[in-house]
């Protein structure tokens, strides 16, 4: 059996993806900074990568076009996987 959802006080305790859907005018980048203060916030043995997908489910749904919602969706996203950036280890390979 699935486990069921954790209660929305214990994925946003702190209630900063509510406040940041609160405030009217709130840019990207502002909710970046929000999500990370978040992100860093979460238990260390929480997988906060497990509950984005339910913030996500419970703002995003209501408010798709929400500067949050965008960078909630983008959390969801995988970190792209590092390119060569050179020095010596490069040259040699």
């Amino acid at each position: 059996m699935e486990k069921p959802p954790a209660p929305l006080s214990e994925i946003d305790p702190r209630g900063l993806i509510a406040d940041a859907y609160a405030i009217d005018g709130i840019s990207e980048p502002e909710c970046r900074s929000i999500f990370l203060d978040w992100a860093i916030g979460v238990p260390r043995d929480t997988d906060a990568a497990g509950l984005v997908p339910m913030l996500l489910a419970h703002y995003g749904e209501k408010d798709p076009g929400h500067p949050m919602s965008r960078v909630l969706a983008e959390g969801l996203g995988r970190s792209p996987t590092p390119a060569r950036r050179g020095g010596r280890r490069g040259r040699l390979g």
